[in-house]
């Protein structure tokens, strides 16, 4: 494309990588977006913003929608952990923003990505703590269907006039044990939070694998929402002693 060759159009002409987040300038050179973000840093000293290759002109707006403020018009440089906000050098003017965190684009990246990796690492080993208490309990209510069925059939055999078929064709959930409900409640509470500790994690991994400028807000949204805290409920349900799995 342009006057990129056909052995390198897939290669960053400033990190010399293979291009994450292909964004084209003007004259069709292809750069990594955080690339040329950081390009357009250094030459807005200038304030002459031109391609790293051919030093043609161009503008902010190449790096893309999500990364131009739709406020001021002009090229987003931080992150507001506070509002989850992408942040322009007049908006960092802003009193809303003066006590505020406010992370560079770059380092924002790096930082919810290393937390998302890390979370996902926990709640994976959780998940396969979940999974083995689960597996466990399947044992223990088969082991008491199995009791169960062998009492009724004993008692039945001894009053009533019906055959060892017979018995074992009705349902187990006929069986008058008060204890039998509640480990069955049980198992169907290990199965919801296996499947939304599955959900989590496979989003956790999906947002970090991905991250990018346009979903800091939704990593810090995530993040929100998988944090102990939250999980609280969902896994008292099947730890005696609450959410300290791991």
């Amino acid at each position: 494309m342009g006057s990129l060759n056909k052995d390198n159009q897939d290669i960053c002409p400033i990190c010399l990588d293979p291009l994450k987040e292909a964004v084209s300038t003007d004259c069709r050179h292809l750069f990594c977006r955080m690339c040329l973000t950081q390009h357009m840093d250094k030459a807005s000293v200038s304030g002459i913003l031109s391609c790293p290759v051919c030093r043609k002109p161009c503008s902010e707006g190449v790096l893309g929608d999500n990364y131009i403020c739709h406020t001021h018009q002009k090229r987003v440089c931080r992150f507001c952990e506070a509002s989850g906000h992408l942040l322009c050098e007049e908006c960092l003017q802003s009193p809303e923003h003066q006590s505020h965190t406010e992370l560079s684009i770059e380092n924002a990246i790096s930082h919810y990505k290393e937390r998302l990796n890390r979370r996902s690492r926990k709640l994976r080993k959780d998940l396969g703590d979940l999974q083995q208490l689960k597996a466990q309990e399947k044992k223990m209510l088969q082991a008491l269907q199995v009791d169960c069925e062998c009492h009724s059939l004993r008692t039945d055999l001894q009053n009533q006039d019906q055959s060892k078929e017979q018995l074992k064709a009705l349902p187990w959930h006929w069986l008058d044990q008060e204890d039998l409900p509640e480990e069955v409640a049980k198992i169907f509470s290990f199965s919801e939070a296996v499947t939304q500790l599955s959900i989590l994690v496979s989003g956790l991994e999906r947002m970090a694998k991905d991250l990018d400028a346009s979903t800091l807000k939704d990593a810090s949204d995530l993040l929100d929402r998988s944090a102990p805290q939250k999980l609280e409920g969902l896994l008292s349900r099947v730890t005696p002693a609450g959410p300290k799995l791991s």
